[in-house]
């Protein structure tokens, strides 16, 4: 940028002295100087190379020195502050660090005022005065100090120096780059005058300087238009003027003008018309204002780009699209995620709604700042009123413009687009729920033949990126979308079966890929739609192969696996990896499906002989095992690596193995190479073949195709005389004498240790098996060699490590080197030796549990058979906790097995050594990190090992520390769950079953134990965490995936782990109602339990009186509710009537309005049941009227269904009359939410009265039916008339049965769901059916409802049933004094309705108070709050009413207050109780004045204040909500005279309030404030 600006100057003249002369004009500064620097550098530099000037540069130079420096200098030294002295010393100083003739000449002369401190430039900077600044005058933020003076010189120069700056500027091939468009805007904008003529005057049309015009070339407006979307807010201010400069000057030209060359649907770059200056005129006014997050201009952005619909047309541009891509950018960049959200929700709507042409950018912008945008998760959150499990908004419409974007793209661009969408996806890491949603959309894109072999590679580095994220299923889900869209937009003929093949590897066959699913089925039809339009492979090509067929290249796949390469015959090499033996396997199988979809009857024969051709390899060498010794130690690895993949991935995904021929075909195939298999497999074990650290891998293997065999024939039933009976036998058998041999006492080698090691990973193989399948034990009770030998092993025995010479002489001399070195590879030693002990817990866990009967209580019980391991429990349980010591966490499963065992034998005992094994087992388990391999089974064995119901049992008998130790474990498990989803469902689920002995019984044994436990149950009912936005986004995106079914092959793969906090409730609720109230033990246990509930319920309204909707309280008093409901049947008379008080109690408590409708349903309920108590309920409408302002309502409405209540009450009149009497007196309250509910109850408890024609109540027919006729016959559509047919459609009043409706679905999920509880709350009925881990009687049928109340909607009906408030404003079009300003406000303030006392210390001082009140309710900021605290105090207001007392505390508040807080009366009220505080002043006669612009607002200059004045003060961001603006007689607004719109609400609250105080103080002639 310097060079351009300095060619400029010099191409004006060579002459030194006029361009010197020309920069010292105008005003000194630092700049000037750096500029002077600058150019005389440059003329050196000329002069140098013999540009010429014939020596006049130092001459010039002096004389500006003389003329301009020294007097400059001295005018400066003595400025204040001395800061312009400063920066021109700075630039004085860098001048005089090199350089020749003039620049010398230049800076000698006022060199001493700078080196004599004159100029105060304080201590020298590091480098000062070394020489050489070299071509560029210092770093860049010193060079942009001197451009706009440079710029102001060439202004100077006229318009010629103006149009050669102008084409330095302009000219092609400068570099992109922020950087670089921050340097053209600064330049661009000083010489806007030049460029850009001021319009008017004489610079009219015809009499304009002649000059460059900007506006006629595309690159200043390409430039302007990064400049709009720069991160920089002053670079995008410049380029904001600039646009608004051209198109001012257009406008006043009066001439149409355009630029930039001309799109193919005839769009430029720039074009304008008397027509299009509004829609310049809007870009600069959008981009001025998106900014922060102001909720008013972010609402007014937003209405502004929804206009853009009127600049596109449907199928043309009517300007060019980069301007649009100039507002999206800039939304898309926004600091508010919510107007992020509507900009790329308006982008994508683009192509939905019009069709519009091709254009170059609009696809690199998608590709950059638009999937930029898309990758925040986010955006993809649910819309308010959709209902959980819906697709994602955003999702949708992604998918929408995908494929409306791609069906116009251009056929030669579409591949080229498609192929940088995907290579997008790969640059970031993208979290799950966008790499989804991407990758769904891909899916949904239209067959086209669009990829390669780099889209399918890129497709690979996708899968390969989503493997990052935790959440398993979204995971999943992925990896299906992105193999479907492969299959849909792969090109064939590009790519070859052998790169199909690779790709699919990248696929996790557990997540994705699993054969019987949907996916799996697609996949093979595509292939055999495809399979010979594939290019040749290179392993088909090899053998003269010109066309591939998926039969011909699986064929050639296996036989090249099997085959030995020369280099594979050594005996000592490692085990080969797994991926090739998983390819295959997965194209074998592909291929046999493929086969079986060509005939459309496929028989048992076709597949065997399909299957047989592909395999006739792999069996043939299998069948050699048993008898060629020789065979490749690598080739034996493969087949039985190929074996077992085969088996894994043939079972069958969603369906039973027994009816999948491919299966059944592969299993005899299998099962007729077992002897040979199992004899090469007993001879690699037994006979000492296996010697280095790399064969124990081997061991795994053999171990794991053995355990395949067993199963195999297992299956198809077991028989004694089968081979692998006997190779199992013979296995123990050499595995315990080899164990034997090896422990008497020599020197351990390498080899020695290593077939010990195998030995007892193969006993732990057979005790496991033996284990599982009892089928394999003999006689259960008799103690064989394995049993002896079990018995007496020496636990926790480690390997000793063999030295290096030993290790070297029992070496091959081939691999002296490296044994050393293998044995401490990455396997290690170590694990070794853990692994070795981990087998030994193996076996005694198979020991414990066949033996547990002969484990001694005492330690004089010894039973025989003598089995010191099973008959020295305590010995055996100190040695478990020593192991727990030395494993790690992946190896603790078969210690805590046998802790299971022992455990409740030494509880009684050895309480202190079984409370040490409960701290290190969770010690391990707190540790453990949230894997699903690890974490999930340690966890269940270790919770059915502490909460064995043996242990609880016996734990809470003895009443030890044992007792208070698993209390403990078990409130840190439910604290864990917070941080770990699943945690808590594992432990009450094992509980409950434990618990239960069957669906219909429930043991009064097992009953008593869990009694000392109901605060598990207690938890359990009332459980669940408040989700953060984030996590409650993927549990939202899960429940949609999961809601797909079928559809989505990862849900067919993978199992449902019920692990939502919903299915902790469900457990415990379904355990509640298998228990029998007439059963002593249950009876006491759901007593026990009700009384704890309702202790729960008091504890949570003292800890908190003032709580949120949807808070955590308000939650866990609502689950309180429902399980009370849930226990109701099974709660007698004698019980009820020692808890009906507190019942009664909790209704007069102000809860939100679930919380109401549950205490109301369930007083009805007990009053239908047992009437005996309406003697106690007519007495709750004795309390005074303060104590029943909030409550009141709540017994009004069990009134209204006193129909219900007195149903088995034969005589009903005086329980009638009682009841009329009570809502009567109740029909005439001064509030009108009392009003309502008192005669809604009146018109039902008449309608009662008529039916049963009670001539008693003649008397009161008068009153009532004038009552009702009044309220019915009330005139116009006000509030009052609505609000009374609101309520009687309310549901609990119009639908709402309390008997027919009790059931599970309403209580979980009707009953939420219609009083606007939160969805994560809402409990659908399919959830408890599908949780069958409690399954309940065949006989319980109180699952659905029975009357109309589910098919309702929330929206039905709306009632804010918070004791008081119903009345809501009234917003129909006859209402015209409302906002100028639309707002939304912000509807989840707590609804709750408080009157604080408070003493009024300052009038008991004597000062002078007014009767104004300041209302500051709606203020959020604690500084707002203190300032006006601070004002109402001095101009002595009667009370300030702010939104929570709490903001007393903050330090912003008290900071501003200074203590006025102590002298002026506080009162709370809530938002949502404005309106009831308002209408109550109304009364008493205050004015109600409103601090808003409206449109019927009054000058405050004009407004005389009444003497009883309330002030109501609106939100910051949001003013005064339109449902409060119905509420104020008069709206009074500060006259304005600046561009601001509005003044920060304290000091407009301070202004009124004076106003107010100098009219009260004038009317009453007293002129002292």
């Amino acid at each position: 940028m310097e060079g351009v600006l300095a060619e400029a100057l010099l191409s004006q003249s060579r002459d030194p002295r006029a361009l010197l002369r020309a920069l010292c004009r105008g005003e000194a500064s630092a700049e000037r100087v750096e500029t002077l620097r600058f150019l005389l550098q440059r003329l050196e530099d000329e002069e140098a190379r013999g540009g010429g000037g014939g020596g006049a540069l130092p001459e010039a130079a002096r004389e500006v020195a003389a003329g301009y420096l020294v007097p400059l200098l001295r005018r400066l030294r003595g400025a204040p502050g001395g800061q312009s002295a400063r920066g021109v010393a700075r630039a004085w100083r860098r001048g005089c660090r090199g350089g020749a003739g003039g620049r010398r000449a230049l800076f000698a002369a006022p060199r001493r005022w700078a080196t004599a401190g004159a100029l105060g430039g304080g201590r020298r900077r590091p480098g000062a005065g070394r020489g050489g600044d070299g071509m560029r005058p210092g770093p860049r933020r010193t060079r942009r100090r001197w451009w706009p003076a440079t710029a102001a010189v060439l202004v100077q120069c006229g318009g010629a120096a103006c149009g050669a700056g102008w084409a330095g500027l302009v000219a092609p091939g400068t570099p992109p780059g922020p950087v670089r468009v921050e340097a053209k805007l600064l330049v661009l904008s000083a010489l806007a005058e030049k460029l850009l003529p001021e319009p008017g005057g004489d610079r009219a049309h015809g009499t304009r300087e002649p000059g460059p015009d900007a506006r006629r070339c595309w690159r200043f407006w390409r430039t302007v238009q990064a400049g709009l979307g720069h991160a920089d807010a002053l670079t995008r201010k410049r380029a904001r003027y600039l646009l608004q400069r051209a198109v001012e000057v257009s406008a006043e030209l009066r001439a149409d003008c355009t630029c930039g060359p001309q799109e193919g649907n005839g769009t430029r770059l720039f074009c304008f018309s008397p027509d299009s200056c509004f829609f310049y005129e809007k870009i600069v006014l959008i981009v001025r204002y998106m900014r922060g997050t102001d909720k008013g201009l972010m609402k007014w952005t937003k209405g502004t780009i929804y206009q853009y619909q009127l600049f596109i047309s449907t199928g043309c541009w009517l300007f060019h699209p980069s301007w649009h891509m100039c507002i999206y950018k800039r939304m898309f960049e926004s600091e508010n995620k919510i107007l992020t959200k509507e900009g790329v929700i308006h982008f994508l709507e683009l192509y939905e709604t019009k069709i519009l042409p091709f254009s170059p950018g609009f696809s690199e912008f998608i590709i950059g700042p638009l999937m930029d945008a898309l990758s925040e998760s986010s955006l993809y959150s649910r819309s308010s009123g959709q209902p959980i499990g819906s697709c994602s908004p955003l999702g949708l419409k992604l998918q929408k413009f995908l494929v409306a974007y791609i069906s116009l793209l251009p056929e030669e661009i579409k591949s080229s687009f498609l192929l940088k969408f995907i290579r997008k996806m790969t640059s970031r890491h993208w979290c799950a729920v966008p790499i989804l949603f991407l990758s769904k959309a891909l899916a949904n894109v239209p067959r086209y033949k669009a990829l390669g072999i780099d889209g399918l590679l890129a497709l690979r580095d996708v899968i390969h990126c989503t493997m990052i994220t935790h959440q398993i299923l979204l995971r999943g889900a992925a990896q299906c979308y992105l193999l479907q869209t492969a299959m849909n937009l792969l090109d064939v003929e590009k790519v070859s079966l052998s790169d199909v093949s690779t790709f699919l590897m990248s696929l996790r066959q557990e997540e994705s890929l699993g054969r019987g699913t949907s996916l799996w089925t697609e996949l093979c039809d595509w292939l055999h739609v495809n399979e010979s339009y594939f290019k040749p492979s290179p392993l088909c090509s090899s053998i003269g192969l010109q066309k591939t067929s998926l039969n011909a290249y699986v064929k050639n796949l296996v036989q090249g696996y099997v085959k030995s390469s020369a280099w594979e015959t050594g005996e000592n090499c490692f085990m080969p990896d797994w991926f090739e033996a998983k390819l295959v396997s997965l194209m074998v199988l592909l291929a046999v499906d493929v086969e079986g979809m060509k005939t459309q009857y496929s028989g048992k024969q076709r597949t065997e002989n399909v299957l047989r051709i592909f395999l006739d390899p792999l069996l043939d060498v299998l069948m050699k095992f048993g008898t060629n010794a020789y065979l490749p130690l690598l080739k034996t690895d493969r087949c039985l690596q190929l074996l077992l993949k085969l088996l894994h991935t043939c079972r069958l995904k969603g369906s039973c193995a027994q009816d999948d021929e491919v299966f059944t075909v592969l299993q005899n195939f299998v099962m007729s190479t077992t002897e040979s298999i199992s004899e090469f497999i007993l001879r690699r074990l037994t006979m000492n073949e296996l010697n280095s650290v790399s064969d124990l891998d081997r061991c795994h293997l053999y171990l794991m195709v053995l355990t395949e065999l067993i199963n195999l024939h297992l299956k198809v039933g077991w028989k004694r005389g089968n081979p692998i009976w006997r190779v199992i036998s013979l296995l123990k058998n050499a595995s315990i004498q080899h164990l034997q041999e090896m422990d008497s006492g020599q020197e351990p080698t390498l080899g020695s240790q290593i077939q010990r090691a195998v030995s007892m990973a193969a006993l732990a193989m057979v005790c496991e098996a033996m284990d599982q399948k009892p089928e394999l034990q003999l006689d259960s009770l008799r103690a064989g060699p394995l049993e002896s030998f079990l018995s007496s092993l020496q636990l926790n025995q480690t390997l000793q490590k063999p030295h290096a010479e030993e290790q070297s002489s029992y070496a091959h001399p081939s691999e002296c080197s490296s044994v050393l070195e293998e044995s401490s590879s990455s396997q290690g030693w170590g694990k070794i030796v853990a692994q070795y002990i981990h087998d030994q817990w193996v076996c005694l866990s198979f020991l414990l549990k066949k033996y547990h009967t002969l484990i001694p209580t005492t330690g004089s019980e010894i039973l025989e058979p003598f089995l010191p391991a099973v008959q020295m429990p305590v010995r055996t349980l100190q040695s478990a906790l020593e192991a727990l010591t030395v494993l790690s966490s992946d190896q603790v499963l078969p210690v805590f097995h046998c802790m299971k065992v022992l455990v409740p034998k030494l509880l009684t005992s050895s309480e202190s050594l079984c409370i040490e094994s409960f701290d290190m087992a969770w010690k391990i388990i707190s540790s453990l990190s949230n894997t699903q391999l690890i974490f999930w089974p340690n966890l269940k064995a270790f919770v059915q090992f502490v909460f064995d119901n043996k242990v609880l049992s016996i734990a809470a008998k003895i009443k030890g520390q044992a007792y208070f130790k698993i209390k403990e474990i078990m409130y840190k498990i439910i604290e864990m769950s917070a941080i770990k989803t699943g945690v808590f469902n594992t432990l009450i689920s094992y509980c409950c079953q434990s618990w239960i002995v069957s669906t219909s019984n429930v043991s009064q044994g097992s009953l008593s134990s869990a009694k000392n436990y109901s605060e598990l149950i207690l938890e359990a009912c009332t459980f669940g965490t408040v989700f953060r936005r984030d996590q409650r986004l993927i549990q939202d995106v899960q429940t949609f995936i999961e809601n797909l079914g079928h559809d989505c092959a990862a849900n067919t793969i993978m199992e449902n782990t019920k692990r939502e906090d919903h299915y902790v409730r469900i457990c415990a609720i379904k355990f509640l109602c298998l228990l029998d109230g007439s059963n002593m033990s249950h009876k006491l246990f759901m007593e026990d339990l009700a009384i704890k509930l309702l202790d729960k319920d008091e504890l949570v309204s003292k800890s908190k009186r003032r709580y949120y909707v949807n808070s955590l309280q308000h939650r866990v008093k609502n689950r309180v509710w429902q399980t009370l409901l849930v226990l109701f049947p099974r709660l007698d008379q004698n019980f009820l009537n020692g808890i009906i008080d507190r019942i009664f109690q909790a209704g007069f408590i102000n809860n939100q309005a679930s919380i109401k409708y549950f205490i109301e349903w369930i007083i009805i309920l007990i009053l239908h049941k047992f009437p005996q108590f309406l003697p106690k309920f007519w007495d709750c409408f004795s309390y005074g009227e303060e104590n029943l302002k909030t409550s009141i309502c709540t017994f009004l409405a069990v009134l209204s269904h006193l129909d219900i209540i007195t149903q088995n009450i034969p005589e009903k009149k005086l329980i009638l009359k009682q009841a009329l009497i009570v809502v009567l007196q109740w029909c005439f309250n001064h509030n009108f939410s009392v009003r309502l509910y008192a005669l809604v109850a009146l018109k039902k408890l008449w309608t009662v009265c008529k039916e049963l024609r009670v001539e008693e109540f003649d008397a009161l027919t008068p009153v009532i039916e004038s009552s009702l006729h009044q309220v019915e016959s009330m005139h116009g559509a006000g509030n009052a008339k609505k609000n009374w047919q609101r309520i009687q459609e309310h549901f609990f009043f119009a639908t709402f049965h309390p008997l027919k409706d009790y059931c599970l679905e309403t209580i979980f999920y009707i009953l939420p769901r219609l009083s606007g509880l939160i969805e994560d709350e809402w409990i659908t009925i399919d959830k408890f059916t599908r949780f069958t881990d409690v399954p309940l009687d065949v006989g319980f049928q109180w699952y659905l409802s029975q009357t109309q109340l589910s098919k309702l909607k929330p929206g039905d009906w709306s009632q804010q049933d918070i004791g008081t408030n119903l009345v809501e404003a009234d917003n129909q079009a006859e209402w015209t004094d409302v906002q100028k300003k639309i707002i939304p406000w912000n509807s989840r303030a707590p609804e709750l309705d408080l009157e604080l006392l408070f003493q009024d210390r300052a009038a008991r001082l004597g000062k002078s108070i007014s009767r104004l009140i300041v209302v500051a309710s709606l203020i959020d900021k604690p500084t707002n709050l203190g300032g006006l605290c601070r004002t109402c105090e001095v101009f002595g207001a009667s009370v300030l009413v702010v939104g929570s007392l709490q903001c007393i505390s903050d330090k912003q508040f008290q900071y501003l207050s200074v203590s006025a807080e102590q002298w002026l009366p506080l009162v709370e009220v809530k938002p949502p109780q404005l309106i009831d505080y308002l209408q109550q002043k109304k009364t008493e006669g205050y004015t109600i004045i409103g601090v808003e612009q409206t449109a019927k607002s009054l000058d405050l200059t004009q407004y005389c204040f009444p003497e009883k004045s309330l002030l109501l003060l609106g939100n910051e961001r949001e003013g005064i909500p339109a449902n409060l603006i119905q509420q104020l007689d008069v709206c009074v607004e500060i006259p304005q005279q600046g561009i601001i719109r509005s003044l920060n609400v304290h000091v407009s609250g301070a202004l009124l309030i004076w106003e107010y105080t100098r009219q009260q103080l004038l009317s009453h002639g007293d002129t002292k404030p």
